[in-house]
């Protein structure tokens, strides 16, 4: 017996029946936060590898990409189980695990007494990682009816780069602050992670009081392990879910790229002409910072087009943005030259687009039953484009220009755009179904 549920409203986004307004305001919240404390491992593990372990900067792109790669190894083993784990149990619990887990490794990582140290921490990263993104991204696609869905990604990813900024760039200035005040470089690092580390148990807390429990579906209604193993996959027959698919391989190692090269060019720039380590480093976190706080300002904007396009149409048109902010830096020589921030604005126009396209596209076409399991095979495929990318990406920046990895991920933005609009001649629209017919809440 099912029962049809009133429909709430948070501000301008319109919610699935049966999601209240505390579990849409909790899991913005949460959003603000999450992705900052995900990426400020590039920003602390920078500030680790030079103030810590004492590793030359010449080595450092090669280490971060290597621990990238063993990362990304990691979590493509793990988002499938994750997925499954989400499909059955439920998002609130796996979501405050995940940030739980983050925590603990903030709290490893400046006791690090070497390189290989932070392999054996990054194990616990990345099971952080697979499952907070995993929750993440399914409840993205549960909260929001379907005529808010384009709003509702560009709120939350509006949110994810505030909360990147204030993450990044205050924790990131932290150590020169402390370092000011008298404590030593290694002190400085360790109190910095532990602030961090308080931050993510804090949100764990908010997600396990906030989120709704449960699953969209009634238990026995929940597909079996084995099908829910198989479904991401047998998923990817439909041509617009295999699209989002290629989409997450170019949105997340897009994301990681900046994340980690971003800070890494402007830090060994700032070394290069004189600065400090801390300072270095704080300059480099400017440059990250410029690329998002330009992407939570353009979210907004493309977030109500993207709900009036076709999903397959506005990927494409994520796709150029991309292509145009990452192939733009061809004509940067120096990240700390005075035009450098209009093509930082650029790069961060393209990374938001990119995530704003992917996760409309796999929200609309995800089924309810499966949304765990084949927003795993989505992050699988992310996790494989971190993997590639930035695994050769470290090698291209020290080995090549530091301008190499993203030049590589704008070549890829072209070949994506151009499969965008073969699958949007090939592939029909769904018809848009409407909420009150469609989405209905099971009595548990």
């Amino acid at each position: 017996m099912t029962v049809e549920h009133p429909a709430y409203r948070i501000g301008p986004i319109h919610l699935a029946p049966g999601i209240l307004p505390r579990h849409g305001w909790s899991f913005l919240g949460a959003a603000f936060f999450s992705i900052g404390l995900v990426t400020f491992i590039a920003i602390g593990q920078t500030y680790v590898l030079t103030e810590h372990l004492k590793v030359p900067t010449a080595q450092q792109g090669s280490i971060s990409g290597d621990l990238v790669f063993w990362t990304e190894l990691i979590t493509l083993a793990l988002f499938i189980p994750a997925g499954i784990l989400i499909d059955r149990i439920g998002r609130r619990s796996i979501y405050a695990v995940g940030l739980v887990l983050l925590g603990l490794t903030y709290v490893m990582y400046p006791l690090a007494e070497s390189v290989g140290d932070l392999y054996l921490y990054r194990i616990l990263y990345a099971c952080g990682v697979v499952t907070v993104a995993g929750a993440l991204s399914t409840v993205l696609v549960d909260y929001p009816a379907e005529r808010s869905r384009g709003k509702m990604v560009a709120i939350v990813g509006v949110l994810g780069g505030l909360g990147i900024v204030v993450t990044n760039q205050g924790l990131g200035a932290l150590p020169q602050a402390l370092t000011k005040a008298g404590f030593s470089g290694e002190e400085a690092g360790l109190y910095t992670h532990l602030v961090i580390a308080g931050i993510a148990l804090g949100v764990a807390l908010l997600v396990a009081l906030g989120l709704k429990g449960g699953t969209p579906v009634h238990k026995k209604d929940r597909p079996g392990i084995r099908a829910l193993f198989l479904s991401g996959f047998a998923q990817a027959r439909n041509p617009r879910i295999l699209l989002s698919y290629a989409s997450a391989f170019i949105a997340r190692g897009d994301q990681s790229v900046n994340a980690t090269f971003l800070v890494l060019w402007g830090s060994t720039a700032g070394i290069a002409a004189g600065m400090g380590s801390a300072e270095a480093i704080k300059t480099g976190t400017l440059i990250f910072v410029t690329a998002q706080i330009a992407a939570l300002l353009w979210a907004p904007v493309l977030g109500p087009v993207i709900d009036r396009m076709d999903r397959v149409s506005a990927l494409a048109l994520c796709m150029a943005l991309a292509a145009i902010g990452n192939l733009a830096l061809l004509f940067l020589d120096d990240p700390l030259g005075s035009n450098a921030t209009y093509f930082f604005i650029l790069l961060g126009i393209g990374q938001i687009s990119v995530y704003l396209g992917g996760q409309s596209l796999i929200g609309q076409e995800a089924p309810k039953r499966e949304r765990g399991s084949v927003i795993g095979a989505f992050n699988v495929s992310g996790a494989i484009g971190i993997l590639l990318i930035t695994s050769s990406g470290g090698r291209l920046f020290d080995h090549v220009d530091p301008r190499a990895p993203f030049i590589v991920v704008g070549v890829l933005n072209v070949l994506l755009f151009l499969a965008s609009v073969y699958v949007r001649l090939k592939a029909p629209s769904p018809p848009i179904r409407e909420d009150h017919e469609h989405e209905h809440a099971a009595v548990h």
